[in-house]
């Protein structure tokens, strides 16, 4: 793997974070920083300079200047085509790319956006119909990446000899598991309740399948973690199930996370796969749950908990994901919207949190979503399918993660779930 100096005026947090974001995490590529020009004059390796004016022939990105800014104030931006992708931050023609990649890259990946004054949704989280990225329409474009592989054929112009560390493409497949159980693990009270919402709306069949289940005499319909578990067994793609421990925010999701036979079933699946956390939506709001909701799935498991999400895909920043720095969980899997398919943060490789008021780089790894199951609600089969390969293409690509939010619910065998079943057994976990 190859090095490429970069001289810059001023070294600050956030041109080392989105250069190392680029340059390492996408293209495989070291990447050094000086603000000496005379080291910068007097190295014969790859190197460039990033700043308001070249200082010479070298290869000179220029920069729009949010990088050697501190604090968050609105940016006034205008989004532009480029090569059958979008840019912003325009810059002038001394630059080598007519934009500057850093800066933009820097303003989604560290979701600069959701800091500024916005409308959210009912439930307090930024809609995707807020951002930037839906407004202009590339959403569904992992653009930092793009523009990552665009600046690598300018620099393999300026030096052929460059090396970058090979990169395939990455699945990794997430389940949440809010709701286990249809029927089971639910307590009499939870029970009773249930049937007298489905006699209340003469669901005779519900009543005749609960009885059932609870009696043992089939399974429960929700209950389909076997073979999922025997279906992701067959490749190397990577598998994260989420379970809820705290309370759901609808009572008839709620079952007994005390129970046994809960407790085994998150064994069962730690036994072959990752079993992650969904922190409640209570706990959001309270550090204190938030610690005993991990102390909790780690004194079942056994294990460190390394992988969380949060309820209903709420993201608070910074003070969510700071909580989840002061708690030690390493990987986050929230930065998605829930409906609507994309990249909420403009990228489909893992990236690390940026604290935007501390101005520092984070160890909490955050996990881009491509989609969930539940924004395609409401989609016929030919839509799903169709919007599906788009996204996995533009993700094979530039070489990145692509992660699917399904349900344990999506695997229920039934006709409407033959497209999730089959995407996930066929196209995301193919025979090793």
């Amino acid at each position: 793997m190859s090095t490429v100096l970069v001289y810059t005026q001023k070294v600050t947090p956030r041109i080392t974070y989105i250069f190392k974001h680029i340059c390492t995490r996408i293209l495989g590529l070291e990447v050094n920083f000086t603000s000496q020009i005379e080291d910068f004059i007097a190295y014969d390796g790859p190197k460039l300079s990033y700043g308001k004016q070249p200082m010479g022939n070298e290869l000179f990105i220029q920069s729009h200047g949010l990088l050697t800014q501190q604090g968050i104030d609105s940016e006034d931006i205008a989004v532009k085509d480029w090569e059958a992708t979008k840019c912003f931050f325009a810059m002038g023609e001394k630059s080598d790319l007519p934009f500057d990649i850093f800066s933009a890259g820097f303003y989604l990946l560290s979701r600069f956006e959701e800091y500024l004054p916005h409308v959210k949704d009912e439930m307090g989280r930024f809609p995707a119909n807020e951002s930037l990225a839906f407004n202009n329409g590339f959403l569904s474009q992992p653009v930092v990446d793009i523009w990552a592989y665009k600046f690598k054929a300018v620099l393999l112009q300026h030096f052929p000899s460059l090396v970058f560390l090979p990169k395939s493409m990455t699945v990794h497949n997430l389940v949440k598991a809010r709701q286990p159980y249809a029927y089971n693990q639910r307590g009499a009270f939870r029970s009773l309740v249930g049937y007298g919402k489905d006699l209340l709306q003469f669901k005779m069949s519900r009543i005749l399948e609960r009885s059932r289940v609870i009696m043992g005499l089939r399974q429960d319909p929700f209950d389909t973690f076997e073979w999922l578990i025997s279906e992701a067994r067959r490749s190397t793609n990577k598998l994260t199930v989420f379970f809820l421990l705290g309370e759901a925010t609808v009572f008839e999701e709620s079952i007994n996370t005390y129970r046994q036979k809960f407790k085994m079933l998150l064994k069962y699946v730690s036994d072959y796969k990752e079993v992650g956390l969904i922190f409640s939506f209570d706990a959001l709001q309270d550090y204190e749950m938030l610690r005993i909701e991990k102390k909790r799935i780690e004194s079942i498991t056994n294990r460190s908990l390394q992988s969380s999400m949060n309820a209903q895909y709420l993201v608070h920043l910074p003070e969510l994901y700071r909580n989840l720095v002061e708690l030690e969980v390493q990987k986050d899997f929230t930065m998605g919207y829930e409906n609507e398919p994309g990249f909420r943060a403009g990228t489909c490789t893992p990236f690390l949190f940026y604290d935007l008021d501390y101005e520092i780089k984070t160890p909490l790894i955050i996990h881009p979503i491509t989609a969930s199951t539940r924004s395609f609600k409401n989609k016929y089969a030919s839509d799903i399918t169709k919007k599906i390969d788009q996204l996995w293409t533009s993700v094979a690509e530039v070489h990145g993660t692509f992660s699917i939010v399904f349900t344990n619910r999506d695997f229920t065998p039934t006709i409407g779930n033959t497209i999730w079943r089959e995407l996930f057994s066929k196209k995301l976990n193919p025979d090793a």
